[in-house]
């Protein structure tokens, strides 16, 4: 249980919402809400975006938001779109809804949900937080055989780090806590990458526009259930997002009121 009276530093009224894409998490998704549910986070609601899943994922999402109808919701989405794409509608979605705090997980258990009261603590002193393996105290799985453990160290420390000139240790993290005011000043609408390379161009946007981005450590599990959706025609594709993110930015400046009219 997390040490909920630690978390006043994102005010009793604060409102966080916790995106969660899904692509057939029917097994995993009612023990994820537990978890989340468990937490006792004040504030705290799950918004699930399900891409149409055909092993009714959907389904079960909609379930559980009749039976916790004030801490789910769910927005579904006709066909696989892609992750970016997920992440980006249900961002928006959130800050619709007046969140003050977004955070981003996967359903696979991958990311500790505990971790989420930490990163609620740091964010008062950041602008995001990322749940890092590759900070002292992070962790893969036991489980990860070395050709996996080498290709993702290839890609956040040797490409993507290099490439782009970034301090951030895990540029690939998908596990982050978001502060209203960084999602609007880095402006979801440039945000292009449409599959695993969107973790890398949204980091890549918050470190170039000056944003403070704190890491934390993370043990991360392998997934519970299901099968891994990360194939070798994905990584591939955003081996080679990353040069696009880096011209398309090359001149990028932060989102204002006066910027946006």
């Amino acid at each position: 249980m997390p040490d909920t009276a630690n978390l006043a530093e994102t005010g009793d009224d604060a409102k966080i919402v916790v995106v969660v894409p899904t692509y057939n998490e029917a097994q995993n998704l009612p023990t994820l809400v537990a978890e989340l549910l468990a937490l006792s986070i004040p504030g705290l609601q799950v918004l699930v975006v399900d891409d149409n899943s055909p092993d009714g994922t959907g389904r079960v999402a909609d379930e559980l938001a009749t039976r916790y109808p004030d801490f789910v919701r769910v927005l579904h989405r006709p066909r696989k779109a892609g992750l970016g794409r997920a992440y980006l509608e249900g961002f928006g979605l959130a800050l619709e809804d007046g969140a003050d705090y977004v955070i981003q997980m996967d359903a696979d258990f991958s990311h500790p949900p505990t971790a989420i009261a930490v990163m609620l603590r740091q964010i008062a002193d950041c602008d995001v937080v990322v749940g890092s393996r590759y900070v002292p105290g992070g962790q893969l799985d036991e489980q990860w055989g070395w050709w996996r453990r080498f290709l993702s160290w290839w890609a956040n420390e040797v490409w993507s780090r290099n490439l782009l000139g970034m301090q951030v240790r895990d540029i690939t993290a998908g596990f982050k806590c978001w502060r209203r005011a960084t999602l609007e000043g880095i402006g979801l609408d440039r945000v292009r990458s449409d599959g695993y390379a969107f973790q890398v161009e949204m980091a890549y946007l918050a470190e170039r526009l000056g944003y403070c981005v704190t890491e934390t450590p993370i043990y991360f599990e392998d997934r519970h259930l299901g099968a891994s959706k990360m194939t070798m025609p994905v990584k591939l594709q955003g081996a080679v997002d990353v040069m696009r993110i880096k011209w398309r930015h090359r001149n990028a400046e932060r989102i204002t009121s006066s910027t946006t009219g």
